[in-house]
């Protein structure tokens, strides 16, 4: 098989830049690449891994022992010091999204466990990368057990099985590398804080740039061998220069004014913790070394800032990766004479614009504090006149498009789906999953196998004389596993006149900020609708990414009529869709609204008919008021009785507002 060359690759330097220091420097901790799909990430990562050096490990150990520093703790060992030596490429090993656990970490031979009753150890993913590369595609999309195997993995460098009678540990050093695409959702941030460099890629624009790219990727296609043979002289010099610079690195000096350097760097943009110092470092000195230096430069430290630090400064999801190369140029003592040394506006970005890219004060609109005049919702019913409350806002209404800019987003309460589901193992709902607590077992074709149940089931089947299966089986049980599973949260959103007040619209988008924020971390997939005027609208289909969802929630107007119907039956329309697509997947209905139904005509009946709908569907909501004030009407409350929905106001939706809820009643 022919692996496109990766020299031969152009449009991507940062990406060969970062993959080749990781082969330079495996310590530095691999690389995460962040791009839009056909950027050639995967292409890139399968073609550096053919120009690793060899390795040599102990002649027959499934562990990958160098001999040179065998591990005492080898479960084939010990290794003899006189035990034969063997040379072969570096691995490469792909670790598929959908894995399972066992796959990843290994687990106990049940072949030979049911038939000779030995308990062999049969090693995973992890132990066949040791010293080589381990590549995740898509690797935001991995479930959260498999990240959490990587975390313990990479932290360690040992991976350690403790289950099904097996206690084996064993090293696990590999050189991790992920690709992604931002669309599709964000990573963790515990395993984000693992990568040790980051790259973003995008495809070029300048069409020659193009145009060469599809030359040479039709060139590869038409003819593998004679491509490649035709830049082997220039592979064989980047894999001899890769091992000069190996050799290099450990005289390579790292002085005091260097690390000086470094930690003013990683101080000024405000990092966590102390690893992006290290990783940083330890770039930098792979660099020196690449370049053929015996000293770390203050280039070095600047190329290394550059890919080390940008996926560091995120603090929350909604933060863009990324940092300011003039303040970096400020502190390193490479800003010209001429040049400004501020920068120019310097407020949080290298462009002006704030974290979310929007504006200075991460607004990116005029202040609706001030009055507008007029009525925002044209539409004005006997209950609307009758509450105090709304006619004050109504005053201070802004323009009918008027944006407001959502506060910090903070902890919420936990809204889940009702019932049992059996959806992808997340961290919201009840569910059957493949991850968990075992509750029971069960015979069938998918899901772990309960190994101690199928011992007892075909020790009983021996002694009742039945026949033995495939294998020496009798009977197989499965493990009934419950755990939490992730959810479809769909956010419908009443974006009309009467939420347009200041105060009112950014406490409702801090609260839905603050779910997409939970929704991120418990791994649930997020879909916005919104309605305003006479109509509703899909603003953003169910995805994975919730950066998406939170941009598309800054920029939400507010103004007109308020559609209640056409929002409900816009949603219950989205959730059909969605199960014919995922149909394990529940969803978890949030509208947002303060109950008023003011959009064409009998818009209360037609409002409370679609909630009959949705409830007949039964698809499990929550509804949050955002009415404010002394004097509530309550309509809320009604919409959430003919949902069959929970109720909570939108001040409550604070996960400390329900602990002073539970302290008030108890009081």
């Amino acid at each position: 098989m022919h692996v496109y060359p990766f020299s031969a690759v152009v449009g991507s330097d940062d990406l060969a830049l970062a993959l080749t220091l990781c082969a330079v420097s495996p310590e530095i901790g691999g690389v995460l690449v962040r791009g839009e799909k056909g950027t050639a990430k995967s292409t890139m990562v399968r073609a550096q891994a053919a120009l690793l050096p060899p390795v040599g490990e102990v002649e027959g150990c499934r562990f990958a022992c160098d001999p040179r520093s065998v591990d005492p703790a080898c479960p084939d060992g010990p290794h003899p010091t006189d035990a034969p030596v063997r040379r072969r490429p570096a691995r490469l090993v792909e670790l598929p999204v959908g894995a399972t656990e066992d796959r990843v970490t290994g687990s106990l031979h049940l072949q030979k466990a049911l038939s000779a009753g030995t308990a062999e150890y049969e090693p995973g993913l992890l132990a066949l990368a040791h010293r080589g590369v381990l590549y995740v595609d898509e690797v935001n999309l991995l479930h959260d057990h498999l990240v959490d195997l990587l975390l313990d993995a990479a932290a360690m460098g040992r991976s350690t099985v403790e289950r099904d009678g097996v206690s084996v540990t064993h090293a696990a050093r590999f050189v991790l590398v992920g690709t992604m695409n931002p669309e599709e959702g964000e990573l963790r941030p515990q395993l984000l804080d693992r990568f040790g460099l980051t790259v973003d890629v995008a495809a070029p624009r300048d069409p020659q740039l193009r145009a060469e790219i599809i030359r040479r990727r039709l060139s590869f296609d038409a003819d593998p061998a004679a491509f490649t043979a035709q830049w082997a002289d220039a592979e064989a010099a980047l894999s001899e220069r890769i091992v000069d610079a190996r050799h290099r690195m450990p005289q390579v000096q790292l002085g005091d004014a260097a690390l000086v350097a470094i930690a003013e760097v990683c101080a000024a943009f405000d990092v966590d913790g102390m690893r992006a110092d290290l990783v940083t470092a330890k770039t930098a000195v792979a660099h020196a070394a690449w370049e053929g230096r015996s000293e770390v430069t203050r280039e070095d430290i600047a190329v290394a800032a550059k890919l080390a630090l940008p996926h560091r400064r995120r603090r929350t999801p909604f933060d863009s990766p990324g940092m300011d190369e003039d303040l970096l140029d400020e502190l390193l003592g490479n800003t010209a004479p001429d040049e400004d040394p501020d920068g120019g506006p310097d407020d949080g970005g290298p462009d002006g614009r704030g974290p979310d890219g929007r504006g200075p004060d991460g607004g990116g609109a005029p202040d609706p504090s001030g009055p507008a005049g007029g009525d925002a919702d044209t539409a004005s019913s006997e209950a609307d006149s009758a509450a105090p409350e709304t006619k004050s806002e109504r005053k201070s209404a802004p323009a009918p498009t008027a944006v407001s800019a959502p506060g910090d987003p903070y902890r919420t309460r936990l809204f889940t789906a009702n019932g049992t589901g059996r959806g992808a193992p997340g961290r919201r709902s009840r569910a059957r999953t493949t991850t968990g607590r075992t509750v029971g077992e069960h015979r069938g074709d998918s899901g772990p196998i309960h190994l101690p149940a199928t011992i007892r089931a075909n020790a009983r089947s021996r002694s009742g004389g039945q026949e033995a299966g495939p294998g020496g089986l009798r009977e197989l049980r499965r493990k009934v596993i419950e755990g939490r599973e992730a959810n479809l949260v769909l956010l419908c959103v009443d974006a009309s006149g009467s939420m347009a007040a200041k105060q009112r619209m950014t406490q409702v988008k801090t609260a839905i900020l603050s779910l997409l924020l939970d929704a991120y971390r418990r791994r649930d997939t997020v879909g916005l609708v919104t309605f305003r005027g006479s109509a509703a609208s899909l603003a953003l289909p169910p995805t994975s990414s919730v950066d998406v969802a939170a941009a598309r929630l800054r920029d939400l107007p507010a103004g007109g009529r308020t559609p209640l119907a056409e929002g409900l039956i816009e949603s219950a329309e989205t959730v059909r869709r969605h199960r014919l697509r995922d149909p394990d997947r529940r969803a978890l209905l949030v509208v947002v609204t303060d109950g008023r139904a003011t959009s064409g005509e009998n818009a209360v009946n037609r409002s409370l008919a679609a909630a009959d709908v949705i409830a007949a569907q039964r698809i499990s909501a929550v509804v949050v008021d955002s009415e404010t004030g002394r004097f509530r009407m309550g309509l809320a409350g009604r919409l959430a009785e003919r949902l069959g929905a929970e109720y909570v106001h939108v001040g409550d939706v604070h996960a400390d507002a329900l602990t002073g809820i539970v302290r008030g009643r108890a009081a």
